[in-house]
């Protein structure tokens, strides 16, 4: 730098307004480098210059945001700490991961897929905020029961979802948990039942609960005895997803229920697509942790409490 130029700024507001127009040339326009040192009459590499200085001296501010529903630090975190295919963090609470969820559907849902639905509020709310998606085969993943602060039917989402998008609809209209592995073998027989289980062969999505082993947490706990519920706990039950129940550790509990579901199994979901687990409730953290655990799901949405529990139970430095 010659003595003539130290005792001047350099960086006066002739050079500044010039730096501003190479960057918005640059990255608002989507000129090239070239393109812009052509018509201001500099080089490539003074365009580079003025670009790279821009942002050092705080003309240009990068930022990166994926919308307004969407927690996007949060979002990496837990993806990483649980090696997920994708995690979405809402950032509405409850409500705001229906949402949230129904946009995911709509993006990812191609015509001619087949989407699996579980039995569940928190999915029959997903579909209650889609707006259209693809012609796709909709299946439920699951029997229900008629419980008395149940007011949304068992095939209540598939026939809202096959509705809304012109496809074909297989409900399952059976309880979601038999007596016995004998029943249960017989119903999954019928003719009906069998039709939409046997779909679950192909799923390219299937969006699941996760529940908790705790009383209003699982609709499998719910609808057990107390010594039943008791004896499924010594073993390990902390989670549960379409009925399968599974411990601390990701493991899927070859126990009692899972030989009397009415339900997609353990391998069709490894199988599908993606399985999208939805939770909403940070008292359901440390069941969702050992469902991610487990390997049978891709994508999580949750909210941003449901989140940081996660990753405070995963030790994740935030």
């Amino acid at each position: 730098m010659s003595a003539d130029e130290s005792e001047r700024d350099t960086w006066g507001p002739a050079r500044r307004a010039l730096a501003a127009e190479v960057a918005e040339r640059f990255f608002l326009r989507g000129q090239s480098k070239i393109a812009v040192g052509a018509e201001l009459g500099l080089s490539r590499f003074q365009v580079a210059r003025l670009l790279e200085a821009a942002r050092e001296r705080g003309l240009v501010r990068v930022e990166v945001s994926p919308g307004p529903d969407v927690d996007a630090a949060r979002s990496a975190a837990v993806r990483d700490a649980f090696g997920l295919r994708r995690a979405l963090v809402g950032t509405g609470g409850g409500d705001g991961v229906a949402a949230l969820a129904a946009a995911l559907l709509t993006e990812s849902v191609s015509t001619g897929d087949v989407l699996g639905l579980a039995w569940s509020r928190t999915v029959n709310d997903v579909v209650g905020h889609l707006s259209r998606l693809a012609r796709c085969t909709v299946v439920q993943l699951c029997g229900a029961y008629s419980l008395p602060w149940r007011r949304d039917g068992s095939a209540t989402a598939v026939f809202r979802a096959a509705a809304l998008c012109g496809g074909d609809a297989y409900p399952v209209y059976a309880p979601l948990l038999l007596p016995d592995a004998a029943t249960a073998a017989a119903v999954r027989a019928q003719p009906g039942v069998a039709d939409a289980l046997a779909r679950c062969a192909a799923l390219d999505t299937a969006v699941v609960a996760v529940g908790a082993w705790e009383p209003g947490h699982s609709t499998v706990h719910d609808v057990l005895t107390g010594p039943e519920r008791r004896r499924l706990a010594a073993r390990g039950a902390v989670g549960e997803v379409v009925g399968l129940l599974v411990d601390a550790d990701g493991g899927v509990l070859d126990h009692g229920p899972a030989h009397q579901l009415v339900a997609v199994g353990e391998a069709e979901l490894r199988a599908a697509g993606d399985v999208v687990a939805l939770v909403r409730d940070p008292r359901r953290a440390a069941a969702a942790a050992a469902v991610l655990r487990s390997g049978l799901v891709g994508t999580l949405v949750c909210d941003a409490a449901t989140a940081d529990a996660l990753l405070d139970g995963a030790g994740t430095v935030r």
